[in-house]
């Protein structure tokens, strides 16, 4: 009874993973198909009634409507704007000021600001915005969202100022200070060799690596060692934000020292000629990269880092239940204190700075919107199955198998149990709601440091964004190739694989060493 289960609860996910990679379907088309496969099965076979269906339904597209949708068409509005005010014609030059490396570029944009956006937005944006820059300024649009991807599996724990991992301690039960510490320490070795991927990936291969090992070595390392601290004194509000900052500034000094002359091979291409020679004073690189500025300090200035502001702004919400049935999540849509309404406020005033006018902005959103309607209605879908699921109790019989299955070797496979509920939610945050609590019991009755094994599946969580079609759909956007989710699909899962198979041995050795 508990395999049926787990092979009926397993159908949908199986179906988007072969529409995706074998039939190599449109996302959105697949994600109908899986939504509506999701709620018969929930219906009929776990006897849940039609009013909770709809209403479990709802509940996700209301999830994924605010705040995910809502990040996404910020960052790619900024991005577009930027566009059309010529500003990124701008930072390109500036940054081929820096280096001329796509490489160097790959690891500065797709590694340590995508590393800070995750660390103040998340909700897609460390995906959205660094994938964007990166084709923009020549790139391989595929390898700019594969690069992103991959790296973005890490810093996921302490996204969003944190959020994740404070989630999880509240659902697990374990105080907040050693389960940070234990989420570090499971998650180090990967974290360190995630710059090394990007430069292979946006590389095209390990030829790549050839005169870029101290620089990405000072990226991986100027990282890794604050991150680490940070997390395991201080908590985990600011490691993703502190380590980028700390890898930015250190690969910046790097790139002057070690890669003076870069590969011709590798080098971008500056589309009017002039190159990086072209003289660009400190006011108009300050009001090119403006949006972005803005999106930094305000940001900032909404967190827990400025009480007054946050605490100002923080009550300004609505709540309300969806879900008919009980145990229903009291949904709180956040009217200023969201990454999605603060990225829009500072791309509007950036958008000022440099020039736009309101009818340009209008015009400009209006694109965003029709251009990007598949990629909303794709994350509109996998939450409405996330949360079908979650209620009708798919999800926990497919964990219950799993760890029927597993038995003592459980460790092997807590991070893939995340990376399912990752797949499913594309949400860490709600992964650790799914699963945190099952992986501490779980952890418990098998005789497992209840905290090694919470860590693990936020760690799993992580690296199931890699694959989750709406992560997928969010980096299809943004690079304009709505229609390509089964290409990028296909291109992340042997990393995927390999993430998932180091998961579970890191999370072994340390089960059985006591950590």
């Amino acid at each position: 009874m508990l395999f049926l289960k787990f092979i009926l609860a397993m159908l949908p996910i199986i179906w988007l993973v072969a529409a995706l990679s074998g039939l190599k379907m449109a996302g959105h088309k697949a994600c109908v198909i899986a939504l509506l496969l999701t709620m018969v099965l929930a219906a009929s076979y776990w006897k849940l009634s039609a009013a909770c269906t709809l209403t479990a339904a709802l509940e996700g597209v209301l999830n994924a409507l605010w705040p995910i949708c809502l990040v996404i068409v910020a960052a790619l509005f900024t991005y577009n704007l930027t566009l059309k005010t010529g500003a990124m014609e701008l930072i390109k030059k500036m940054l081929a000021g820096v280096s001329r490396d796509k490489r160097v570029l790959a690891l500065m944009i797709g590694w340590g600001f995508g590393n800070f956006m995750e660390g103040m937005a998340g909700f897609g944006t460390a995906v959205a915005i660094p994938a964007s820059m990166l084709a923009g300024i020549g790139l391989d649009p595929i390898s700019a969202v594969l690069g992103c991807l991959v790296v973005n599996s890490t810093p996921t724990a302490f996204g969003s100022v944190g959020v994740p991992t404070v989630t999880l301690a509240s659902v697990t039960g374990t105080q907040l200070l050693p389960l940070s510490g234990s989420v570090v320490l499971i998650q180090c070795i990967l974290t360190f060799l995630s710059p090394f991927l990007m430069v292979i990936i946006c590389g095209k291969g390990v030829r790549a690596l050839k005169g870029m090992l101290p620089v990405t070595l000072t990226a991986a390392l100027s990282f890794t060692v604050p991150w680490f601290l940070t997390a395991w004194f201080i908590g985990p509000e600011l490691p993703d934000i502190i380590g980028s900052i700390c890898s930015l500034g250190c690969m910046i000094a790097a790139i002057k020292i070690f890669n003076k002359a870069p590969d011709e091979s590798y080098a971008i291409q500056i589309s009017d000629g002039q190159g990086a020679e072209q003289k660009i004073t400190a006011g108009e690189g300050v009001r090119a990269w403006s949006s972005f500025l803005l999106i930094f300090l305000l940001l900032i200035a909404a967190s827990n880092l400025c009480p007054p502001v946050h605490n100002a702004i923080a009550g300004i919400q609505s709540s309300l239940v969806v879900y008919a049935g009980e145990g229903g999540n009291t949904l709180s849509f956040s009217w200023v204190n969201t990454p999605g309404v603060l990225i829009f406020i500072a791309a509007v005033i950036g958008g000022l700075i440099q020039k736009a006018s309101f009818g340009d902005m209008v015009q400009v959103f209006l694109q965003t919107l029709q251009k990007y309607w598949k990629t909303i209605l794709t994350i509109c879908c996998v939450m409405a199955v996330a949360k079908i699921m979650s209620y009708s109790g798919m999800i926990s019989d497919i964990a219950k198998f799993l760890v029927a299955a597993a038995g003592p070797f459980y460790p092997l496979i807590a991070p893939l149990i995340g990376a399912i509920g990752a797949f499913v939610t594309g949400s860490g945050t709600s992964t650790c709601v799914l699963f945190g609590g099952l992986q501490s019991e779980t952890a418990a009755a098998l005789g497992f440091h209840e905290t090694w094994m919470a860590a693990a599946n936020v760690m799993g969580a992580g690296i199931g964004k890699m694959v989750c079609p709406q992560g997928i759909a969010i980096g299809a956007g943004a690079i304009n190739a709505v229609g390509s989710e089964s290409k990028i699909l296909s291109a992340v899962f042997k990393y995927f694989l390999l993430y998932v198979v180091a998961a579970g041995i890191i999370c072994y050795a340390g089960a059985i060493m006591g950590l």
